[in-house]
């Protein structure tokens, strides 16, 4: 059960221990897409608090900035109330309701209000994907509305997008690579799906978590098949989506293609983060495609 407590920092369980909050949005009609996350990591000793911050901002199909920064310091006092770090700030302004999330930059960066649409949709322990070296969490599909500048220019947007709070131990020993995907159609359900592939594992074998978010509620996918189709350097280029939601007759059926899309090199990771144009069941929206991998 997600109840207001969660929205508060997690407490670490090891050394490895992440703690993350992520916003993503998507106005088609303005054509401008973005994502932010910031990440706090335990105190190591002598030291205080790490965290980290990432985020791209894209107009077009061009990416016009990117944040992604490690090793930060934490004021001793910030929380998920209220952060600021490496060029990004998030508040909430209503637990599990509204929150509000900025990006600085005179030239390019936002300032945008998220307000839930949905309950959260838990990704819960008994999920596959914790043990698997995943993140536990939470989902919701978001209405969002504010300014993003792009090349200086502030363009209002109105638009749907997600917020996910998600915490774990992720060991990048037992993992080829992690998936975070969404779908906000115009109308009918939001789509959100994570999955983890173990090291020497097939795709066929990828534990895969999903759910559909709507303001009727939340709906676990009992049976969420993923197909992806890749470049020459093995990035995300289209998907296709077949979600078997329990009681129901036959599956919902979805497919999408990129819009635009980077990558960002996090050191010992990287990051193929793209934004996705999506059909679900004859309606047409945007979300998130992102593939997590071992440099």
């Amino acid at each position: 059960m997600i109840g207001d407590e969660l929205e508060q920092v997690r407490r670490p369980t090891g050394p490895a221990f992440a703690d993350a909050v992520t916003f993503a949005f998507g106005d088609a009609e303005a054509q401008v897409y973005g994502l932010a996350r910031i990440g706090l990591s335990p105190a190591s000793e002598g030291e205080g608090r790490q965290g980290s911050a990432l985020a791209v901002l894209f107009a077009g199909r061009e990416p016009v900035a990117a944040i992604a920064r490690g090793g930060l310091e934490v004021p001793g006092d910030a929380g998920w109330d209220a952060i600021s770090l490496g060029g990004l700030s998030m508040t909430v302004g209503e637990p599990l309701r509204e929150w509000n999330v900025a990006m600085e930059g005179d030239q390019h960066g936002f300032e945008l209000r998220f307000e839930a649409l949905s309950p959260p949709a838990e990704i819960a322990g008994e999920d596959p994907l914790p043990q698997a070296g995943g993140m536990a969490g939470y989902e919701q599909l978001c209405g969002v509305t504010g300014v993003v500048r792009a090349g200086g220019k502030p363009v209002e947007v109105r638009c749907l997008g997600q917020r996910g709070h998600g915490w774990g131990e992720p060991d990048w020993e037992r993992i080829e690579l992690a998936r975070t995907i969404s779908a906000w159609p115009g109308a009918g359900p939001g789509v959100a799906l994570s999955s983890v592939r173990p090291r020497g594992s097939a795709h066929a074998e990828e534990p895969i978590w999903a759910a559909l978010l709507d303001d009727a509620g939340t709906a676990r996918v009992d049976d969420p098949r993923l197909s992806t189709t890749y470049d020459a350097d093995g990035r995300q280029r289209r998907a296709g989506l077949e979600l078997w939601v329990h009681g129901d007759e036959y599956p919902l059926r979805g497919s999408g293609e990129v819009l635009c899309g980077s990558t960002l090199d996090l050191g010992a990771l990287r990051l193929d983060c793209a934004f996705f144009r999506w059909r679900i069941e004859g309606e047409t929206g945007v979300g998130r495609y992102d593939v997590l991998r071992r440099a």
